[in-house]
């Protein structure tokens, strides 16, 4: 059965955060004749976003008009701090975590999943100029800042920027096995860590 795979996306978001992890699902499914997965961005509405470094980019879906997400993928970018304070869109957004299979962070997406609390005690990965704010914003989470990538239940978080990318392939791999990954890796001309 296909997994809608959810990418939120928002203002000044990290282009590989979420483009990374986008290309991995979607080149995925686009070699399993579109079987596997139903990859699409999602914002707070159908404004088009700005992210880092200023490349326009229109969500497919809002908070209000996205279906059920079996993956969740939450990037990072400078656009997270402005995220935080927006309780509102926080709380709309973790909505959204309820029906998810699999939570994914890349980079300072982590910050969202402390913020909501699903890192207590856990394990986690973010950039590397992020640990600080991340121990103020979940001081019993356990950071693992020589990993690229680690889980623990459902959740999953990822260092800074293209570890996002090593991340979605292990997903992939949980999912699907070690040779699927493999051919989208030799696909997309990717070296597998």
């Amino acid at each position: 059965m296909k997994k809608n795979v959810g990418v939120f996306i928002f203002d000044q978001v990290e282009v590989l955060d979420f483009a990374g992890p986008f290309e991995v699902f979607s080149v995925t499914d686009e070699l399993n004749d579109f079987s596997l997965f139903n990859v699409f961005t999602f914002a707070e509405n159908s404004d088009p976003i700005l992210t880092v470094n200023n490349l326009s980019v229109n969500p497919k879906y809002t908070l209000e008009s996205v279906p059920d997400i079996d993956i969740l993928i939450i990037p990072g970018g400078f656009g997270v701090r402005a995220l935080l304070k927006n309780r509102t869109l926080l709380k709309n957004l973790k909505s959204h975590t309820i029906k998810a299979d699999l939570i994914m962070s890349v980079c300072s997406g982590a910050m969202v999943l402390g913020s909501w609390g699903l890192l207590n005690n856990a394990p986690y990965c973010t950039h590397h100029q992020v640990y600080d704010d991340m121990a103020s914003i979940v001081p019993s989470g356990i950071p693992k800042k020589e990993l690229r990538y680690v889980s623990h239940d459902n959740i999953y978080s990822s260092g800074g920027i293209s570890a996002g990318i090593d991340l979605s392939f292990h997903l992939v791999e949980l999912l699907h096995g070690s040779n699927t990954v493999k051919n989208t890796a030799s696909y997309m001309e990717y070296r597998l860590i």
